[in-house]
């Protein structure tokens, strides 16, 4: 990762002198004028920006990744549709398509993988009631 940083920092530092040549070299040519203060500005927002880009890239990056569908059994989700018996679940901000392992799930309920069957995770409500129930 340090090698990233450096590579960010070299890169915002090159965009940004790009900024300050066509800002008080290119503009003006063909008779667009920005003061001092709007170069400065224009330059704070862009270095915000590349520091924003970055954090987010970083954390997508060291974000843990989820490798096969065994490795997924005991992982708590939630319902995004009804499960009747098949439909949509997310899980870890993921979208997976689902199948219920016995009765109807409700759109919203809170659910746990107990299986696969080929590319299909098998879900079952589970037993804790749902988040906004505990915080009542």
């Amino acid at each position: 990762m340090k090698g990233r940083l450096i590579l960010a920092i070299a890169s915002t530092i090159l965009e940004e002198g790009a900024i300050v040549v066509i800002v008080l070299w290119g503009l003006p040519r063909i008779d667009i004028l920005i003061p001092f203060w709007g170069l400065a500005f224009i330059m704070i927002g862009w270095a915000a920006y590349s520091i924003f880009t970055f954090r987010l890239g970083t954390t997508a990056l060291m974000r843990e990744h989820v490798v096969g569908l065994p490795n997924m059994i005991g992982t708590v989700g939630k319902a995004t549709n009804s499960l009747a018996p098949e439909g949509l679940v997310k899980i870890h901000g993921e979208f997976w398509i689902a199948i219920s392992s016995g009765r109807d799930i409700k759109k919203g309920k809170e659910i746990t993988v107990v299986g696969q069957d080929r590319l299909k995770l098998v879900v079952d409500e589970s037993a804790a009631p749902d988040r906004r129930e505990r915080l009542a």
